[in-house]
C-alpha cells in the first residue's frame, strides 16, 4: 500500500506500521509478540532467550507512537509535545554509544541488551538516516483513520498520503463535500 523505505530505514517504517489504525490491528499486543517482531527484524543482536515484560511492551509502544508523531511532523507540522523526550529516554535506556569501526567509519550501537538495546538499534538506524538525509522522507499519512508510515520517493519530497488512490482520494472527496455543503447554506 505504501512505498518501502530504503535499506535499514525500512525496519523503522515497519515498526511504526505494527499498528494498523484503519483495520484496527495491533501486532504488538503482548510482550512475546514484541520479542518475536524484534527477532524477525534482526534487532536483538546475539540474544536468543529474551523475555520481555509488560513494561518493555509499554515503552516500545510509547516509542512507536513518538516515532509516528515525528513522521507526521515531516509534513511541516509541529511535533507533538513530549515526542522528542520519548526518543531521548529510549536512547538513554539503550546507552547508545559511538564506536569507531576503522578508518573514519563510526557506528552508533547500544550498550544495553534486551528490549532497550533492540529499540536502541532502531534509534541508531534513525541517526544514520538523519545523517544521510533520508529521515525527512519517512512520513506518516495525515489521515486520522490511517497514519500509515511511508517513504516519500517523490522528486520534490511533497508526497502527503500513503496512497493517493485511497487516503488522498478520501481527502479530496471529503473536501469536495465540505465545499459543496458550504455553498448550499442560506446566506
Amino acid at each position: 500500500m505504501s512505498n518501502p523505505a530504503p535499506g535499514a530505514l525500512e525496519t523503522v517504517r515497519a515498526f511504526v506500521n505494527t499498528r494498523d489504525t484503519d483495520d484496527d490491528i495491533e501486532l504488538l499486543s503482548a510482550p512475546d509478540e514484541l520479542v518475536a517482531w524484534l527477532g524477525e527484524h534482526q534487532l536483538l543482536g546475539d540474544e536468543r532467550d529474551l523475555h520481555a515484560t509488560a513494561a518493555d511492551l509499554r515503552r516500545a509502544i510509547e516509542l512507536r507512537e513518538a516515532l509516528r508523531a515525528h513522521l507526521l511532523s515531516h509534513h511541516h507540522e509541529p511535533l507533538r509535545d513530549g515526542a522528542a523526550a520519548v526518543l531521548d529516554a529510549a536512547s538513554r535506556r539503550a546507552r547508545l554509544t559511538v564506536r569507531f569501526a576503522g578508518g573514519d567509519e563510526i557506528v552508533l550501537e547500544p550498550e544495553s541488551g534486551g528490549v532497550d538495546g533492540a529499540l536502541g538499534r532502531l534509534l541508531a538506524i534513525i541517526a544514520d538516516a538523519i545523517a544521510e538525509g533520508s529521515w525527512q522522507r519517512l512520513k506518516a499519512c495525515p489521515a486520522d483513520t490511517c497514519q500509515w508510515a511511508f517513504y516519500d520517493a517523490s522528486r520534490n519530497r511533497s508526497a502527503v498520503w500513503c496512497d493517493m488512490r485511497v487516503c488522498g482520494n478520501r481527502a479530496k472527496v471529503r473536501g469536495f463535500r465540505e465545499r459543496t455543503r458550504g455553498g448550499d447554506q442560506p446566506g
